[in-house]
């Protein structure tokens, strides 16, 4: 459906969404308005390898390969994760760990999307990989009942919130098991833009990711380094913020040492953008060094 609805009689657009404006200052020329990011997250799923093979650290990240028909990144090797559903209203009675307003103040942005942004990473780890942060109150994570491939369903579907799903479980939502690595916001340009917080967490003791889900062909367990000779060997495609978040990690051996580094970060919102050096596209980050990898060509759009 348009944005826009047939001018009336008073000469004026009256706009699905935003102000009132004259079809007399609207002409081929006139500048379509900037995209505003969406509220997104995103998960590194971890674990420990106990018998990693020579060369490697124990060190494992969780990666899909999304499906090709996908409106964004299609065919790129992801971390699990989606956007901001207007469902995922946080449940104070079904809460457990930092509050929205404390992922407030450590992200950086307003409270209720703060909540969302949490409840969104819980929910499309579960509803992707089949991994819940979350179980009985004051007791450890629980492996999903037997139902939970029917919650999957109705999580993916839309048929049901987060909260319910929790809330018929006997379940709080565990955002203790989280920590925020990152923050990452796609500079203008591109028609879909979005403000994703990257967390960190380890796989619960007694569950297993999986890959049941329609977003990807494939997914499963790599070690950092491998992504990257996967990628130079033209067999995967690694979107910037992905590429650049796998070389923060590979600098520690095991999943724990990940979780403590988290606790000690500073979260700035970062806004990449893309500049000719000598020639060359590479991606420009503020304080950080230039992304020199290659750059799919989903991100040159």
């Amino acid at each position: 459906m348009s944005a826009f609805t047939p001018a009336s009689s008073d000469g004026i657009v009256r706009m699905a969404y935003g102000p009132k404006v004259s079809t007399d200052d609207v002409t081929a020329d006139t500048p379509a308005p900037p995209v505003v990011p969406r509220p997104a997250a995103t998960v590194l799923l971890l674990r420990d390898n106990p018998n990693p093979p020579a060369g490697r650290s124990p060190l494992q990240v969780f990666l899909q390969r999304r499906v090709p028909q996908m409106a964004f990144a299609p065919g790129m090797t992801v971390f699990p994760g989606g956007s901001v559903d207007p469902s995922d209203t946080p449940d104070a009675d079904g809460w457990a760990g930092p509050s929205p307003e404390a992922w407030a103040e450590a992200i950086g942005i307003p409270v209720d999307i703060a909540g969302g942004t949490v409840s969104a990473a819980v929910r499309e780890t579960f509803e992707e990989c089949g991994v819940l942060l979350a179980g009985p109150k004051g007791e450890a994570p629980l492996a999903p009942a037997p139902q939970a491939t029917q919650w999957r369903e109705d999580l993916a579907t839309h048929r049901r919130p987060l909260a319910d799903v929790l809330s018929e479980a006997g379940y709080v939502l565990r955002s203790d098991l989280l920590r925020v690595w990152s923050r990452w916001i796609t500079p203008p340009g591109p028609s879909r833009r979005y403000d994703t917080v990257f967390f960190v967490t380890v796989v619960p003791e007694g569950q297993e990711a999986d890959a049941l889900t329609t977003e990807a062909v494939e997914a499963g367990w790599w070690y950092p380094a491998e992504a990257f000779e996967r990628r130079d060997a033209g067999e995967i495609e690694l979107m910037v913020p992905t590429a650049r978040t796998l070389e923060d990690i590979s600098a520690f051996e095991r999943a724990a040492d990940v979780i403590a580094a988290a606790g000690q970060r500073v979260i700035t919102a970062i806004r990449p953008e893309i500049k000719n050096r000598d020639g060359q596209p590479v991606i420009a980050i503020d304080g950080q060094p230039d992304f020199t990898g290659p750059i799919p060509a989903a991100e040159r759009a």
